[in-house]
């Protein structure tokens, strides 16, 4: 067999300003992603480590060390993680950084979700076990992105299923995460810097705009409205039409009186 990548290369060139990726059949049945980098292709795993490795016989190693902590605190000893272990965690985290923004791409939304979400567990366990603080911080600092990744490919799972209400709850979620780890490490006051915070506030005033506008926020908003007016008449009549549709009941738009 030969070991020679210039067949899987042909056709597919580099292009330094676009992602390219994409999912492929492996000789054993299984998918898996490809992405295209200069000096060939990196080709991860769907499912477990990207690099199909086990290290430890663990599906991770953030899940060996995980399981180090439960023995240490069964057994009542302390535990933490030293500079070499911290960088070997960081290494492995990169490679599911990969594979959640070759599936970002793909569409793959699910897949993103369970790789962001696993990447904030990493970020979380280092941060309370490492032996020294820059490695905390190293780990740390990347939350608000993941944080944003997260949020994206959940908002537009809901956005595939038509329930825009749905995402704008996602899109609120991931809001209220940046911002407490903004206050978190007394930033909150540079809240306009944070291009992850930014870039959410400005999809949910789009996804506000474009949402289709249910039937009872619709008299809801005029009901503000005519109130702030001081439409009295009209405020009841809204009312009247608000209570109906609660119930149920047909609305009849009367007239004054």
């Amino acid at each position: 067999m030969s070991l020679d990548i210039s067949a899987v290369l042909s056709g597919w060139d580099f292009q330094p300003d676009d992602l390219q990726v994409r999912l492929i059949a492996g000789d054993d049945g299984r998918d898996r992603i490809q992405m295209r980098v200069d000096l060939g292709v990196l080709q991860m795993e769907c499912e477990g480590r990207p690099d199909g490795r086990r290290p430890h016989d663990a599906e991770s190693l953030l899940d060996f060390h995980e399981e180090r902590r439960r023995r240490a605190v069964e057994s009542g000893e302390d535990f933490t993680l030293d500079a070499s272990e911290c960088a070997a965690l960081m290494r492995e985290g990169l490679q599911y950084y990969h594979r959640y923004l070759s599936a970002f791409h793909l569409q793959l939304y699910d897949m993103v979700a369970r790789d962001t979400e696993r990447n904030l567990r990493l970020f979380a366990f280092v941060s309370r076990h490492a032996a020294r603080n820059r490695d905390k911080i190293e780990f740390d600092q990347y939350r608000p992105y993941v944080t944003m990744m997260l949020t994206r490919a959940l908002a537009l799972k809901e956005i595939g299923r038509d329930d825009a209400k749905a995402a704008l709850d996602r899109v609120d979620e991931g809001i209220r995460r940046i911002r407490e780890f903004l206050v978190e490490y007394r930033q909150g006051e540079r809240e306009a810097e944070c291009s992850e915070l930014n870039f959410l506030l400005r999809w949910r005033a789009d996804l506000h705009r474009e949402r289709p506008v249910d039937p009872l926020e619709r008299l809801e908003d005029q009901l503000r409205d005519a109130v702030s007016r001081e439409s009295y008449e009209e405020a009841a009549r809204l009312r009247d039409e608000i209570a109906q549709l609660r119930a149920g009941e047909p609305s009849e738009h009367r007239g004054p009186g």
